[in-house]
């Protein structure tokens, strides 16, 4: 108790030296800073504790054969992962960014603190032992953490709060990427934070600082090394263009695949249900394709650096495909099918990761095909150099899978170094976007929320909707009025109310029907009548119902095609709940109209 005192003192200190010292725009940058060095060293941590395990496991495999421990380790990876959340953290630590969208959605900016470490460890195990899956995600949502964290301690508002959100995500991206720029677009394109002066500079702040260590800790190097020996020619336009719709379509059939798995996984409710069936699945596919192990990063490098057939050929090692040297384009188009059955396999199955690194793998394999097929068809007599196609692909499913075609193409630039190949990379990223936007409207990070009505986007009046609730304007009714009452008991009952409209329920509560004042106020003082009607003879059938599960949009669309002013509400079961009034509503969303643009 002493110490939590203590604590408390020192933080009330703190807190009175801030307040003197700083004002609100430049502390958010001092924050900024320290969340830009945290989510660095949290990057770097993870990427140590991968290669570190997977070394450890894998050093000594046979080139030339398969390898029996790849259906051991996945499983016992996912399982060890599936225990420490379980039992140490005790809390979903699962689709990353899709959480923090839903925080944003919601203006929740308060991330649990366990996020700050929970999936650095969860993610480390999963893929040091072989699950498909990427580090990023839950670096993002570590990133994230650390800012709502750092904000909490020092009591900023929720605004800043939901900002250094913001920038811990950035920061993670750009550290973990060393790409500062496609940090910054990330949070601006992924997450949907609007971009205003005073977001600027400390989502710039994050950034930089994060990328700035990392290259201090881990040298100046990209992540991936690409060095361009075919420059940029105008006449490859066809094939970038094809390029691009391909990786849209790669996109898309990653996206509804892992939906579709996702729904399947979801049916099993024992955790070791889950277990058993992700396990074996990941187990049996990397035995089979061993290139489907951890992140992939190893063959993404060799099809980027590959000097020529016998470098591309390694990438049989270790599998059955080992000596059959004309199946690799076979080998690659297998790998690029079961990568979406492996990666939803490895999180199904109790593991933690996200699809940043999957997209990328994919990307890279799918630009890599498409060139050796366009290439030995001799298409147009138009050669396509299949290390240029293969980083043109990341870019383009990256681009794809997430709905982002700025992130993609300035990821791909700063991952690679590959500026030189900057429009193509433009090209082939706005291609594949628009090609899984006529399939899929949002991205697989967005589509759970969408489809609950909880997505906040850049639209502003949509935004407001989102962030609206149906609980905000309810106004909730404890007396009803029941068919038999007579007009005596319905003038007693509105003597005493302040409302102009009354639900008419049965026994069960069950809405019948509207009645509103000024249809009886013509008789309701004429006691002579009192006993003559009923509020069966008085009642109006409403213009609509609505339910306490809908959607604010969907509210205001009743509001507009019935051009009522008041609508009742029931719940699931049909028993009546209240009112909305079309006034409160609109004066609601005036308010938070004022609120979202007073930056």
């Amino acid at each position: 108790m002493k110490k939590r005192t203590r604590l408390e003192r020192f933080l009330g200190m703190l807190l009175i030296w801030r307040r003197r010292h700083f004002s609100e725009k430049g502390f958010v940058l001092f924050l900024a800073f320290f969340v830009g060095i945290f989510t660095a060293l949290a990057g770097v941590i993870l990427k140590g504790l991968i290669s570190h395990i997977q070394y450890l496991l894998t050093h000594q495999f046979s080139i030339s054969e398969s390898n029996w421990q790849y259906l051991l380790y996945p499983v016992l990876g996912i399982w060890l992962t599936g225990v420490l959340i379980r039992r140490v953290i005790r809390n979903d630590i699962s689709h990353g960014v899709t959480k923090i969208l839903f925080a944003i959605a919601r203006k929740q900016s308060s991330l649990p603190a366990h996020n700050c470490w929970s999936s650095v460890l969860a993610s480390a195990i999963t893929i040091g032992f072989g699950g498909s899956v990427g580090a990023e995600a839950p670096i993002v949502l570590t990133g994230s953490a650390i800012g709502s964290n750092l904000g909490r301690v020092f009591r900023m508002s929720a605004k800043t709060m939901m900002l250094l959100v913001g920038c811990g995500a950035a920061g993670a991206v750009a550290g973990i990427f060393k790409a500062p720029i496609a940090g910054l677009v990330f949070v601006l394109e992924v997450l949907m934070i609007d971009l205003t002066m005073s977001s600027l500079l400390p989502l710039l702040v994050s950034t930089v600082t994060a990328a700035g260590l990392t290259f201090a800790l881990t040298g100046t190097s990209t992540t991936f090394e690409f060095h361009l020996d075919t420059a940029f020619a105008v006449h490859r336009f066809p094939a970038y263009i094809l390029l691009g719709i391909l990786c849209g379509l790669v996109s898309l059939y990653f996206t509804r695949t892992m939906n579709w798995l996702e729904q399947i996984f979801r049916r099993f409710s024992h955790p070791y249900a889950r277990l058993a069936l992700g396990g074996v699945l990941l187990s049996v596919l990397i035995f089979l394709f061993p290139s489907l192990y951890g992140e992939g990063y190893e063959l993404i490098e060799l099809l980027l650096n590959g000097k020529g057939e016998q470098d591309w050929l390694t990438a049989l090692n270790h599998s059955l495909f080992y000596g059959h040297n004309s199946l690799l384009l076979i080998y690659l188009s297998l790998v690029v099918v079961f990568k979406v059955f492996a990666s939803t396999a490895t999180n199904g199955g109790g593991g933690c990761g996200g699809i940043f690194a999957p997209s990328l793998f994919l990307g890279c394999i799918s630009g890599f095909v498409f060139s050796r097929v366009w290439n030995s068809y001799d298409v147009l007599s138009i050669s396509a150099p299949e290390k240029n196609f293969a980083l043109l692909g990341m870019c383009g499913v990256m681009s794809g899978v997430m709905h982002a075609p700025l992130t993609g193409i300035f990821l791909i630039a700063e991952l690679t170094g590959g500026y030189g190949l900057l429009l193509p990379l433009m090209v082939v990223a706005v291609c594949a976007y628009l090609t899984i936007v006529i399939f899929e409207p949002h991205s697989i990070y967005a589509m759970r929320l969408a489809r609950r009505g909880e997505l906040l986007t850049h639209h502003k009046d949509r935004a407001i909707l989102t962030l609206m609730n149906m609980d905000s304007v309810l106004d909730r009714y404890s007396k009803t009025l029941r068919p038999e009452m007579d007009l005596a008991q319905v003038t007693e009952q509105i003597s005493n109310s302040h409302h102009n409209v009354f639900p008419v329920v049965d026994a069960q509560k069950q809405l019948l029907a509207v009645l509103y004042i000024d249809d009886i106020r013509h008789i309701m003082f004429r006691t002579e009548l009192y006993h003559k009607f009923t509020v069966a003879q008085l009642m109006t059938p409403a213009a609509a119902r609505l339910s306490t599960s809908d959607p604010m949009d969907v509210v205001v669309r009743v509001f507009e095609r019935t051009k009522a002013w008041t609508l009742p509400v029931v719940d699931a079961d049909g028993r009546f709940v209240g009112f909305i009034r079309k006034s409160r509503v609109f004066t609601m969303y005036r308010q938070m109209l004022a609120d979202i643009s007073n930056e």
